[in-house]
């Protein structure tokens, strides 16, 4: 009498451990797919992210429903500089609003702001903002000087109302910075570098 455990073949050989190859490659599986789950988790955890843009603060260059990729080991191996779109933690949440803001790194740490006359002047010069569509609506502000390890931001809808940004919650320390958006991944019609 065969061993329940035993398989034979069509000669009636008996054939040894098919049911525990068929358990060690399943468990070889489900080792597989773990460490590439845990891969997958450590670099979005530390590495880069995917963001959904929300709301009108960033028009023209983001539309809501854009989908951002965020590298995150950008600035924990380096600085943010001027002009970086970044993701970072809403300093000022709103009931109801999300966790993360995006807004355009305006001024670094010793940088003086000043808007006048719906004008952005940085350490008193002019600057040049090729991803605005308007001029600055509201008052004029400062000059403020950024204060080190911080950094002055901006939404570029200028629209009066349209951007909860530095001007409202003041400067944002750089560890609240998540992420800088590198590129527009959805739609695929929007793809660009940022």
């Amino acid at each position: 009498m065969n061993n329940p455990a035993e398989i034979t073949d069509e000669g009636g050989r008996a054939r040894r451990g098919a049911p525990a190859g068929r358990i060690r490659e399943l468990l070889e599986w489900i080792r597989s797919l773990a460490i590439a789950v845990v891969v997958v988790a450590a670099l979005k955890l530390f590495v880069f992210d995917l963001s959904i843009v929300h709301g009108i603060s960033m028009e023209p260059t983001l539309r809501p429903g854009e989908r951002l990729f965020v590298n995150k080991i950008g600035y924990l191996l380096g600085e943010p500089g001027r002009g970086d779109i970044a993701v970072l933690v809403d300093p000022a949440p709103s009931p109801g609003g999300g966790k993360y803001i995006v807004k355009r790194v305006i001024g670094v740490a010793g940088d003086t702001i000043e808007i006048r006359g719906g004008a952005l002047y940085l350490n008193g010069e002019r600057l040049a903002e090729p991803y605005t569509d308007v001029a600055i609506a509201g008052p004029d502000f400062g000059p403020l000087t950024v204060e080190p390890g911080k950094v002055f931001v901006m939404g570029d809808n200028r629209r009066s109302g349209a951007s909860k940004d530095s001007r409202s919650f003041g400067t944002v320390p750089v560890g609240m910075l998540r992420g800088k958006a590198e590129c527009i991944l959805w739609p695929i019609s929007g793809w660009k570098t940022l």
